[in-house]
């Protein structure tokens, strides 16, 4: 190949070479967006309401607990969960069981995830509950406010709805033994049937 015809091909072929990347990359960019923007609308909830228990086994008076969860806007839900717990705590040279019925409520406000039937949530609220124990250090009542986030999923195509929080509670009031007004290990799984389609 002579000088000249080697200066022809190499001029020919970089600007199709550079125009090639500039459409692939475009098309990929593209294919990115669209992907993205219907994965966001696939994933909004699509359950009105849901019923089912929670379970947080860190907590000594909500242990187990009945959970109802219902959207009130299309990002809005409350929360509601009725339960109680036994924990044991060593005192005096002996164990003590007091056994805690609890209730507590709380607004949480969904936020989409690009995965079908996924979001996350923050909010706040409320809890309250009532120990019994023959010892008065045990005994007594609770009455705590806490933030709140989690995630939640629908379950595609069955009315399944899982969820997963964390509740660190400030206590205004709560039995003397248990000393800190500040509890952070408060973690919930809940599991729920759902009810209804939005």
């Amino acid at each position: 190949m002579s000088p000249k015809e080697h200066t022809i091909f190499v001029s020919y072929k970089v600007p199709v070479t550079k125009s090639v990347k500039r459409i692939n990359m475009k098309n990929v960019l593209l294919g990115l967006v669209f992907l993205l923007v219907s994965a966001t609308v696939m994933g909004q909830s699509d359950y009105k309401a849901a019923i089912g228990g929670r379970l947080a086994p860190t907590s000594y008076y909500d242990f187990m607990a009945f959970s109802y969860k219902a959207f009130v806007t299309d990002a809005g839900a409350l929360e509601f969960n009725a339960g109680g717990g036994r924990r044991g705590y060593y005192y005096e040279g002996r164990n003590r069981h007091p056994f805690t019925i609890a209730a507590s409520g709380s607004y949480q406000h969904h936020f989409k995830i690009p995965l079908n039937g996924l979001q996350w949530f923050v909010g706040g609220g409320l809890t309250a509950y009532n120990a019994f124990h023959g010892n008065t250090h045990f005994k007594g009542f609770g009455f705590a406010f806490f933030p709140l986030g989690g995630i939640d999923w629908k379950v595609p195509n069955i009315p399944l709805n899982l969820s997963a929080d964390y509740r660190p509670s400030i206590f205004v009031t709560r039995p003397s033994y248990l000393g800190d007004s500040f509890e952070a290990t408060q973690f919930g799984f809940s599991v729920r049937y759902t009810l209804g389609g939005r």
